[in-house]
Parts: structure tokens; C-alpha cells; sequence
């Protein structure tokens, strides 16, 4: 994926922040970089097989959350009382 496909898809974050993250993706080898030589400069992103190991108990997580996101609420604003 495009450089700017994923600040698209990735809402309200920095071009800091997603330029910091992506290089730390890729040197924790979860994502692999390849620049073109083309003009404008062209970059493009893709999960290795190590990344895409992480879908699974990603996917487990999110589906963890969303069915707890009401517990989740009530904690907080217990705590914020």
C-alpha cells in the first residue's frame, strides 16, 4: 500500500507520526518498505509474513473490545467519579 493510501485510510494522524511508526514497523521487520524511482518519489508498504501473523490475535482483540467497550466505559467513569 501507498504512502498516502494509508494516511487515508489511518484518520487524524500526523504525517510525523505515521512516517515514525511506519519505520518502526519496519524495523521490527513487521512491514517492508520499497521505494521507486519514479518522480514524484513513490513508496510502498507491505505486511510481511510476521505481519500478517499479527491478524489473527489482532482480529481477537477488536472483537474482545468491542464486545466489552460498554464494561470498559463504566470503569472509567467509575474511576473518574
Amino acid at each position: 500500500m501507498r504512502y498516502t493510501e494509508l494516511a487515508r485510510r489511518i484518520e487524524d494522524v500526523s504525517q510525523k507520526m505515521l512516517t515514525q511508526t511506519l519505520r518502526a514497523l519496519e524495523s521490527d521487520g513487521f512491514v517492508t518498505r520499497t521505494m521507486h524511482p519514479t518522480i514524484p518519489p513513490r513508496v510502498d508498504y507491505a505486511l510481511t509474513p510476521l505481519g500478517r501473523s499479527l491478524a489473527e490475535p489482532i482480529t481477537a482483540l477488536r472483537r474482545w473490545t468491542e464486545t466489552h467497550i460498554n464494561d470498559i466505559e463504566r470503569a472509567r467513569a467509575a474511576a473518574a467519579d
